[in-house]
């Protein structure tokens, strides 16, 4: 608007053909000028006394005028003035709800077997009583069971005495909740429990791929390590590899931590296979049946083709 303003005064001041305008001469004739009022009524010489014309009044008009303007515009007639803006609030940080795993109350521990194959004999049968059970290494050629999850030491007791008296089990150790890994982690942080559950991970490596009880169909075969790991560890994590999957918090590729889950898909996006992660692009699993629990990488072409997310549950 000022740019605008000052060309019209520009062209106001500057154009040669303005027509003066007296106020008291309405009819457009033009007002002598000094030069024309040489001539006096008495035909003589005499030269009349110089005055301001129209003309020059009217310029001085419009310059004070003009002048007047600039002043109350902004910037002038040169570059408008820029303001600075208010800085661009930043976009609010969308932070995910971590999903955290319960924990385990009191459990019982059974049984002393050298060889995988007896330990799953005896998981099996607790579980087809309706109890939650899974054997693990305790020791290199030394297996036991753990089964069950009680709110008191006295129900877990009890429950241990039946089973004994039906000939299930013989001696057994109820597994009191601070004696897990899972209770040190404020005293210890998260880093300790991470590597807890990758240590329990890798004592299996080697071990025969013997879970059971439901079909490889509902993924239980494939997540009983999983489970076992974490369960070892004091976490309740779900039995089956689909639930694994639901229940944990999305983890992206690029951002894996020990113990996270990692799963994969044979075709389309059902969940169909799950490992933990190990660290250094490492992931510990049990890879079907036949077959013993090993490390593979997880940029391997199978596997990096499979996979569909990852999980974490700390």
């Amino acid at each position: 608007m000022g740019m605008q303003v000052c060309r019209v005064l520009d062209l106001t001041l500057h154009r040669g053909d303005v027509r003066n305008v007296d106020l008291d001469n309405m009819s457009g004739e033009r007002v002598p000028t000094s030069a024309s009022c040489d001539q006096g009524s008495s035909g003589g010489n005499t030269a009349l006394p110089s005055f301001r014309t129209p003309s020059f009044v009217a310029k001085k008009v419009f310059l004070f005028i003009g002048l007047f303007i600039l002043t109350l515009l902004v910037g002038g007639c040169g570059r408008p003035a820029v303001r600075p803006g208010a800085p661009p609030l930043a976009p609010p940080v969308k932070t995910m709800e971590r999903k955290a795993l319960p924990r385990l109350g009191y459990t019982i521990q059974a049984g002393a077997f050298a060889n995988a194959e007896n330990a799953a004999r005896l998981t099996r049968s607790l579980q087809d009583k309706g109890l939650d059970a899974t054997y693990f290494v305790a020791r290199r050629g030394l297996y036991k069971v753990r089964f069950g999850n009680f709110p008191t030491k006295e129900q877990a007791r009890a429950r241990a005495e039946e089973l004994r008296k039906d000939g299930i089990i013989e001696e057994f150790y109820v597994v009191r909740p601070e004696e897990y890994a899972v209770a040190q982690r404020e005293a210890r942080g998260e880093a300790y429990l991470r590597e807890e559950l990758v240590r329990s991970a890798r004592s299996f490596l080697g071990v025969p791929y013997l879970w059971g009880g439901t079909s490889a169909e509902t993924g239980f075969d494939c997540s009983g390590l999983t489970m076992t790991v974490y369960q070892l560890n004091g976490l309740d994590l779900p039995r089956t590899s689909r639930e694994q999957f639901v229940t944990g918090t999305p983890v992206d590729r690029s951002s894996l931590e020990k113990g996270d889950l990692i799963f994969f898909a044979a075709v389309g996006d059902k969940v169909s296979h799950v490992g933990i992660y190990a660290g250094n692009g490492l992931f510990i699993h049990a890879s079907g049946r036949g077959k013993k629990i090993r490390t593979d990488p997880l940029a391997k072409e199978y596997f990096s083709r499979a996979y569909i997310g990852a999980r974490s549950y700390l």
